[in-house]
């Protein structure tokens, strides 16, 4: 059994979803291994991973427009709002969907679906400096 990892730095625009599948398959090549697993974390409280159809942009939009309407940045019983309003909401969208993914790795490839990827789903309207921490075991 071996292991190997790896980190990178995504600059978000704001609230949205970016795909980092590109970024995770270049760790996973570089570390070697042919079969295994790829564990992908996010190291914040506001911002998520999800693996999302990577095809058509407008199944994300949906995926985001649902979240506003499940988790507005209105509700008056938030006491959590020291950073602004969508604080709170930030850190519920987070508890909402994963801050790590694990996905198989098959031929030094990660086995994703055809319309699969992995995005960073920033749920902050400011820019942020997100870090993903990526580790590959198997052989």
């Amino acid at each position: 059994m071996s292991a190997s990892a790896g980190d990178f730095s995504y600059r978000t625009r704001g609230k949205g979803t970016y795909e980092i599948t590109s970024e995770v398959e270049e760790i996973v090549r570089d570390s070697g291994i042919r079969t295994g697993t790829v564990t992908v974390f996010v190291r914040h409280t506001s911002a998520s991973l999800v693996i999302m159809e990577n095809a058509d942009p407008s199944a994300r939009r949906d995926l985001e427009a649902f979240f506003d309407h499940l988790v507005p940045e209105d509700t008056p019983y938030f006491v959590h709002t020291y950073e602004g309003p969508d604080d709170m909401p930030s850190h519920i969208r987070m508890a909402l969907t994963r801050s790590s993914e694990v996905i198989p790795v098959v031929n030094g490839r990660m086995a994703l679906g055809t319309w699969q990827g992995i995005f960073l789903f920033e749920h902050r309207r400011a820019p942020h400096e997100r870090r993903i921490v990526v580790a590959v075991t198997g052989e």
